[in-house]
């Protein structure tokens, strides 16, 4: 009987514990974003880096609201993921080699456009 309690309690804390899941925290971002594109390209990239569940760029005010898992990645990773892709993410300057491979519709210079 007690090893009968002790595996229902055992699994009862497993079933708990997955329930539960990580707990995600969320962060906005400055970007250097100017059209869709922008918006595009930002997004894709932060899709595809690790801990990070959704990401929406306003481009009224160029801030990407990034849902990220603080277990899997930080901010300082997030903000280099938006630099890599060409555009300043807060006090992070846009990497030149992401930069370079930008429209130019997308580039700081540009005039804005929607």
């Amino acid at each position: 009987m007690k090893n009968v309690m002790l595996i229902f309690m055992l699994v009862m804390t497993t079933v708990i514990g997955y329930g539960s899941g990580p707990k995600l925290e969320t962060v906005k971002i400055k970007t250097s974003a100017i059209c869709e594109m922008c918006k595009a390209t930002i997004e894709k990239k932060l899709a595809f880096t690790k801990g990070v569940t959704e990401s929406n760029l306003n481009l009224d005010d160029k801030v990407v609201t990034v849902i990220y898992n603080p277990q899997k990645t930080d901010i300082k990773s997030i903000k280099k993921s938006i630099s890599e892709a060409g555009y300043d993410a807060d006090e992070v300057m846009a990497d030149e080699k992401g930069y370079s491979k930008l429209s130019d519709c997308c580039k700081k210079d540009a005039k804005p456009h929607h």
